[in-house]
């Protein structure tokens, strides 16, 4: 490589064409093309690579995808190098050419061996602000992670033990409900009771079944009071059990005179036990069923958000990432109202959806958040021509102008330590701006905040 292709490099503005030159000896030339990996993440860092013309991405592993980080595609961009400073420094990606060009290799040591000679109190500077800043960065991300992922582990553990303790109650009913109902039969068939009788005991069990029975309270009460008063006088023992179960059925005065009718002597109180064990046990059934169902639902809505069984980009409907993202913080929704106003005709988007969960967790948090524990939260989507506008709004206090116009910076925020999930807007900006070629902006005044994310339908550009 010669002098004259990095000398235009505003990356050595400062050196003299002999320290250049130095530099270039001390290094080689490595031809860039599309798909060839230069270095890769987590190997040691024991070269310094300077792009001179072409394109390199940035690519890490995250869980079971490779995800494009970064791009050095201006000449005078770097990358790695570390170990010129550390010497258990790594790349923090794979590098790997996208476009025809060239880079300046240059070993780790000569670069140390370089900058000690030509300015050795700033490579001392260099070596103690990485190391301080890596540990820094290294401790205070792994906090951020286990809180966030300590609060939705909280939040979900919350809305998953309602539906399992509700499921388990069920259960541990139902074996009562069932040994009701096997007695009863065995007092039925002790009592004698013909094949004609059982036919039409079963024909008021289903009467029952098609029945509304009362919604309010006070005329659900009446009716277990009337019931329990006419089965008592009837000589049933355990009238106190059988009238408020049936009476919850539907059953009324006249169902009984029909059932008295039917069933004549001692075949009347196992008879009249015997369908509001079936009732019960049909009752217990559904509530099982409903329980189970709802955790299936959690279960799904965290596999949706996760996306742990899908690849990075993918044509997704934002609907599913939105709903998905509520069921995660649904335990910090108590009070709140959600207003869904979701287009008819908003196409799916290809995009990176775990990603873009990251944005939707991020917004809604802080819209909830802004909303102290009461109030409107509003989540919309639109076509808007080529691009998809979603809408998270908020009827909070707002944000001061002086906040939102600082709310994209990097480590700003005005929440206190352990409060809020660790992602700052400026990271919602750089997946949607950097990752999805798409826009974010804040519309805020007192009662009414709107975070307006606006996606393009093809998705980002390759």
């Amino acid at each position: 490589m010669d002098l004259r292709d990095v000398r235009p490099l505003g990356l050595f503005d400062g050196l003299a064409d002999a320290q250049l030159q130095a530099l270039v000896s001390g290094g080689a030339e490595v031809r860039v093309e599309p798909g060839v990996v230069l270095f890769h993440e987590g190997q040691p860092a024991d070269a310094w690579w300077v792009l001179v013309d072409g394109a390199v991405e940035l690519v890490r592993h995250v869980g079971r995808e490779d995800t494009v980080v970064g791009r050095m595609d201006v000449p005078g961009r770097w990358a790695g190098g570390f170990r010129a400073w550390d010497e258990h420094g790594v790349y923090l990606a794979t590098g790997r050419g996208v476009a025809d060009g060239r880079v300046l290799r240059v070993p780790a040591e000569v670069l140390r061996d370089l900058t000690g000679a030509w300015f050795p109190f700033g490579g001392h500077l260099i070596a103690g602000l990485y190391r301080t800043a890596r540990s820094i960065e290294s401790t205070a991300r792994q906090r951020e992670a286990l809180v966030t992922l300590g609060t939705l582990a909280a939040g979900l553990a919350h809305e998953i033990n309602n539906p399992a303790s509700a499921a388990t109650r069920a259960v541990d009913a139902l074996g009562g409900a069932s040994q009701q109902l096997l007695s009863a039969l065995g007092r039925l068939a002790r009592s004698q009771i013909t094949a004609e009788q059982f036919t039409e005991l079963d024909r008021l069990r289903l009467d029952l079944e098609s029945r509304t029975p009362p919604v309010d309270l006070l005329a659900l009460a009446d009716a277990e009071e009337a019931l329990t008063t006419r089965l008592s006088r009837r000589g049933l023992s355990r009238a106190w059990s059988v009238g408020p179960a049936l009476a919850g059925a539907g059953a009324d005065e006249a169902w009984c005179e029909r059932a008295v009718a039917v069933l004549d002597g001692a075949a009347l109180e196992p008879g009249l036990d015997w369908v509001a064990a079936t009732l019960a046990v049909d009752r217990l059934l559904g509530e099982v069923r409903e329980s189970t169902r709802r955790v299936s639902e959690l279960v799904a809505a965290v596999r949706s958000y996760s996306q742990m069984d899908r690849g990075s980009l993918q044509t997704v409907d934002l609907r599913d990432g939105l709903e998905s993202t509520l069921v995660m913080l649904g335990h910090k929704l108590a009070g709140v109202t959600v207003e869904r106003r979701y287009g008819a005709d908003v196409p799916r988007v290809r995009a990176f959806a775990g990603e873009l969960n990251q944005v939707w967790t991020n917004l809604l948090d802080n819209a909830v958040d802004a909303l102290g524990g009461t109030g409107m939260l509003g989540l919309s989507t639109a076509a808007d021509g080529d691009h998809v506008v979603v809408e998270v709004s908020d009827t909070g206090t707002g944000m001061p102008p002086e906040v939102a116009a600082r709310a994209f910076e990097p480590f700003y925020t005005t929440k206190e330590v352990g409060r809020g999930t660790g992602l700052g807007l400026d990271i919602v900006q750089r997946i949607v701006v950097e990752r999805h070629g798409g826009t974010v902006t804040i519309d805020s005044r007192p009662g009414r905040t709107v975070l307006r994310v606006r996606l393009p339908v093809r998705g980002p550009a390759s």
